[in-house]
């Protein structure tokens, strides 16, 4: 499935790898993909926030695959961080697993349910039935 992204001409110019929207076809399937910790299968969480970044971002893989799709059917993420300080690090990994898909994307920095989740990651996927 392909799906639009653009920056409108009168809106902030973004930084690279980001857009300001994605437009999905009519009739495509929607999946919701709730917010992902940083946990294995077996509740182990890592200690620092890139290895915890790429756990949930694996788990976000893993619920789209179970659902016959991609990261490339991801039409929007949201990010989660317990502090600005991770934002760097969080746009890298989300670069390098994504490739050259570019989702809408938003990231806020808040508390996080579990103190010791540094990371939470919401996508919304959309494929062609």
């Amino acid at each position: 499935m392909r799906t639009a992204s653009f920056t409108p001409i009168k809106t902030a110019i973004p930084s690279p790898g980001y857009v300001q929207a994605a437009s999905v076809p009519g009739g495509s399937k929607l999946l919701f993909v709730s917010g992902q910790i940083p946990a294995d299968a077996d509740g182990n969480v890592p200690d620092d926030f890139e290895a915890q970044c790429r756990q949930a971002w694996a788990n976000v893989f893993a619920t789209l695959e179970a659902a016959g799709m991609d990261r490339t059917n991801i039409v929007k993420a949201t990010t989660f961080l317990a502090d600005r300080e991770y934002r760097g690090v969080n746009s890298r990994v989300r670069r390098e697993l994504l490739g050259d898909h570019e989702p809408a994307v938003t990231v806020i920095a808040c508390d996080i349910y579990e103190e010791e989740w540094l990371v939470e990651i919401e996508v919304v996927a959309a494929a062609t039935e």
